[in-house]
């Protein structure tokens, strides 16, 4: 069963490896959280890459984190060096890469799509879930909306 509004953030640890850095969780207290889930093999995710960078170097001045994560499809994708290297060239993904070859990020978000995106607010709740390469709107008027929240709203919404 998928995560359902309203769901904490699931922890962000267990990764086989981190790109550009592991994050920290108290680094992102009190901070919107967009997480992405994406593949090597995956062409809409590359084709995504380009809007998902908007999205950062526009919301990341903001407050906002971002951190993706790589889901394997395929035993050809455990390959840590290639992942690294497609998320740094291909990719262009600058912000904190999870390499997860176990799926136990992958788990714990039930995520079952790619690409796959989750906006979390300031409380770390889940407010908006989205897979596929459409609709990209919805996604960053999500990201809007959590940041224009004020602590109070989130707590009674």
């Amino acid at each position: 069963m998928a995560l359902r509004m309203r769901s904490p953030l699931p922890s962000l640890e267990g990764a086989a490896a981190w790109v550009n850095g592991a994050v920290n969780p108290d680094e992102l207290r009190g901070l919107p959280v967009v997480v992405s889930f994406w593949s090597k093999s995956c062409y809409q995710c590359h084709d995504t890459a380009q809007q998902f960078a908007q999205w950062r170097d526009t919301f990341a001045k903001r407050g906002v984190a971002f951190v993706s994560v790589h889901q394997p499809r395929s035993e050809d994708e455990l390959d840590i060096d290639a992942v690294a290297k497609d998320a740094k060239e291909e990719m262009h993904l600058t912000q904190p890469v999870a390499i997860d070859n176990a799926h136990t990020i992958v788990d714990r978000f039930q995520n079952q799509f790619v690409p796959a995106f989750y906006v979390f607010n300031r409380n770390h709740q889940l407010r908006h879930f989205q897979a596929g390469a459409k609709s990209f709107d919805r996604i960053e008027a999500a990201i809007e909306r959590v940041l224009n929240e004020s602590p109070d709203e989130e707590a009674l919404d």
